[in-house]
């Protein structure tokens, strides 16, 4: 009979890379302090990372030792368990656009879920919480430029829509103009403007 650690071990190295075990889904085989210990001595053995509260990952092995596995790849997973969302910041959606050629210094998501960070070795990726509804957390282009406009602010908006309405597709930018009544005012006032239209 295989020992605790050495069972949720062999389903954390069965996941894909960013896959994730809790603690929780381990209650079955043993006491919540027996389960927590079992987490414990692995994470300090470095056979699983601690990317969050009750939140564990295995590690990547690569050419040069272990990583860390990709923080888009957890989120991924995390999201398809718990049904929270997660999108990139707009940052780094409006580097990602072209609109601007700052690189963002750590990397931030907006989420529907809890504020909190997420650790990756030496490196964190902050999650802030947007209310579910919100049209910012959507997968679509639209709502990437969306996230890129909110970031750029008041000031640079009108250069960024310009630009946006000459690379998004003719879809993505008819999504973004008819969800202006979501934004803040100042940006519905601006995707209006650049429509030739009062917002």
């Amino acid at each position: 009979m295989k020992s605790l650690p050495k069972t949720i071990l062999d389903v954390a190295l069965s996941l894909p890379e960013g896959g994730t075990v809790s603690p929780r889904e381990f209650l079955h085989l043993g006491s919540r302090a027996a389960v927590d210990q079992a987490f414990s001595r692995l994470s300090k053995a470095g056979e699983l990372l601690r990317v969050g509260r009750g939140v564990y990952a295995a590690p990547v092995a690569g050419s040069y030792g272990k990583r860390a596995p990709s923080p888009e790849k957890v989120l991924h997973a995390l999201e398809a368990q718990t049904g929270v969302a997660f999108v990139p910041h707009g940052a780094t959606e409006a580097n990602r656009l072209g609109l601007t050629t700052q690189m963002p210094i750590r990397k931030v998501y907006l989420s529907s879920g809890p504020r909190r960070v997420l650790s990756f070795g030496k490196n964190n990726v902050q999650v802030e919480h947007v209310p579910p509804a919100s049209f910012f957390l959507r997968k679509e282009e639209a709502a990437a430029a969306a996230r890129a406009i909110e970031w750029l602010g008041p000031v640079a908006a009108p250069n960024a829509l310009r630009t946006l309405h000459q690379t998004l597709s003719p879809s993505a930018w008819a999504a973004l103009v008819s969800a202006r009544r979501r934004f803040p005012a100042w940006m519905s006032k601006a995707v209006g403007l650049e429509m030739g239209c009062a917002a």
